[in-house]
């Protein structure tokens, strides 16, 4: 018996080691994609790649087909989330480091709680996470501050309203999950996502230009394993991983990811390309992570609990359908329900 607990905590630790350490250094994994390889194609490729695995493995498993409707649910939402979502965060890499991007996108919960706040059958927020999106959106003022502050230079303003946009569009993409017809594997309506974002993202780098500038003799074996470790780490495992402990442990310990991942982020841009972490960083990223842990939080606090493990499980957790790695994060009907 002890074994058996001694394996299955060991199990447990891995997966969120999975979900902390790969989802954190997806950032980083993008902007050494990006030094020579064409950004927007090559993800593209990776959830086209990723979410034809994902769709394989689903029909394995003997996963029903999806319907024409569910197709056209999963396409708009992968649109939202991965192409309006990480094509964003991919041209922002571009002008900004990779960890104050995954700063900025940190930020989604707050746009999904503003959101909720208007989109019909909403729910009024709490003034605690009213009081939170104010601070958050203090830390976004702090970066975005035209004049040096706290002995740090300003950041390039378009590629953080980029990063806002982006934001927004997987805020659009998670609240649109809520009710769209999708089916019930996480795995299939995961893939069926992946492959309409990773067409649409072709599609723009194609309008970009890319394949015009890209030279195969000039890609080199960093962004070369940085594309392999997106597709198999990133997509594959770390979503494994997360479909696994949302149904093993309390959701909102689950949900701390989305406030590890920007720490993570930040730790290794500067451990391995030598980004800077500035006192302007530290403080918006203070502010940001911050209050998105009150948004987390309140919304569990105000969510009821289920009555057994094997009830809906509650979302309070809502950076659980965002943010950069979120196509891997859509549960499944019952789970996006429950999402704030």
């Amino acid at each position: 018996m002890f074994n058996l607990r001694f394996s299955e905590r060991s199990v447990i630790l891995g997966a969120f080691a999975a979900i902390y350490l790969i989802w954190g250094s997806t950032y980083l994994a993008i902007r050494l994609l990006a030094e020579t390889l064409p950004g927007l194609s090559a993800v593209g490729l990776r959830y086209i790649i990723a979410g034809g695995i994902l769709y394989a493995w689903a029909i394995w498993r003997k996963t029903p087909q999806p319907t024409r409707i569910q197709w056209r649910s999963g396409w708009i939402a992968g649109v939202l989330l991965l192409f309006g979502g990480n094509g964003g965060v991919v041209i922002a890499i571009r002008y900004l480091d990779s960890g104050l991007v995954a700063v900025l996108v940190a930020m989604v919960p707050l746009w999904i709680a503003f959101l909720m706040w208007f989109w019909p059958g909403g729910q009024a927020p709490s003034w605690k996470v009213v009081g939170a999106l104010g601070v958050g959106l203090l830390g976004v003022v702090i970066l975005a501050a035209p004049v040096n502050l706290l002995g740090s230079a300003p950041i390039y303003l378009p590629a953080l309203l980029v990063v806002m946009l982006a934001c927004l569009s997987w805020a659009v993409g998670s609240v649109y999950s809520r009710t769209a017809e999708l089916p019930s594997s996480a795995q299939m309506v995961s893939a069926l996502q992946m492959l309409g974002g990773g067409v649409m993202l072709i599609i723009a780098g194609a309008i970009d230009g890319e394949w015009s500038r890209f030279e195969l003799q000039a890609v080199s074996w960093t962004s070369f394993l940085a594309f392999l470790y997106l597709i198999v780490f990133g997509s594959v495992v770390a979503f494994t991983a997360f479909s696994w402990l949302i149904r093993t442990v309390e959701p909102t310990l689950v949900a701390t990811y989305a406030y590890v991942n920007p720490v993570v982020a930040v730790f290794l841009g500067w451990l391995i390309v030598d980004e800077p972490i500035g006192p302007r960083t530290l403080v918006a990223a203070g502010l940001i992570v911050g209050s998105v842990i009150l948004v987390t939080t309140e919304n569990a606090r105000r969510k009821p609990q289920p009555d057994s493990p094997a009830s809906e499980a509650p979302a309070a957790p809502a950076a659980m359908s965002c943010g950069p790695n979120r196509e891997e994060c859509r549960l499944d009907e019952r789970l996006q329900k429950k999402c704030a």
